[in-house]
């Protein structure tokens, strides 16, 4: 009991820490499950596309979303874990509300796998690196309560009730609420992310190989 007092005091000590990895979780885990998990029934429900379709669709996808992560990894380590989140922030905001009225509206399933794989691409600024840069936040002794808190709270939160609060809005009338939704979400990411430190040059595992 001791020990966990400690840690949760330690966690209080680096409360910014939390405070800031929370907040573009939030935004992240939340873009994040709507181009993934919502995003195929969107496309049926929404875009009128055949069920079959909008799954051939999203397992393309996906594909090359899994195949760029290591190349956003890597950018990340030449322009610096900020700027990397500062890039998601920005292309987030700017792009969730156009990327999903687009997408609304799209007949072609090589123009939705297009629209989707520009989403997933920007996601991937975050996604990339999300699990670096909240270790790289916290010291050894509370890396592991304040990595996992922040995460779990964000994505139960935020991203685990992205399909649930999309489908909700469309059944009343008000989809389009939604993208603005994900939009404030991202752009509370990005203002955080500007508001932070570059853990790549500042974060507790800069000294480490």
């Amino acid at each position: 009991q001791r020990k966990e007092a400690g840690t949760l005091r330690g966690l209080w000590l680096h409360k910014g820490a939390f405070m800031t990895v929370l907040g573009f979780t939030a935004g992240g885990s939340l873009i994040f499950y709507t181009f993934t998990t919502y995003m195929q029934k969107y496309l049926v429900n929404t875009a009128g596309m055949h069920a079959k379709t909008a799954s051939n669709v999203m397992t393309a996808a996906l594909f090359v979303y899994m195949v760029i992560q290591p190349a956003f990894g890597a950018l990340s380590d030449r322009i610096g874990r900020r700027r990397s989140m500062l890039f998601f922030g920005f292309f987030a905001t700017i792009g969730t509300v156009p990327l999903l009225h687009a997408l609304k509206d799209v007949t072609s399933p090589y123009a939705a796998f297009g629209l989707v794989v520009v989403a997933l691409a920007i996601v991937s600024f975050y996604t990339s690196i999300s699990g670096l840069i909240k270790a790289e936040m916290f010291p050894p002794e509370v890396r592991a309560l304040g990595v996992g808190l922040s995460y779990a709270v964000a994505n139960a939160i935020f991203g685990g009730s992205a399909e649930y609060v999309a489908l909700w809005l469309k059944s009343v009338g008000n989809e389009s609420t939604f993208y603005w939704y994900v939009t404030a979400m991202c752009a509370i990411a990005g203002v955080v992310s500007l508001r932070m430190r570059d853990p790549s040059k500042e974060g507790y595992l800069r000294h480490e190989p």
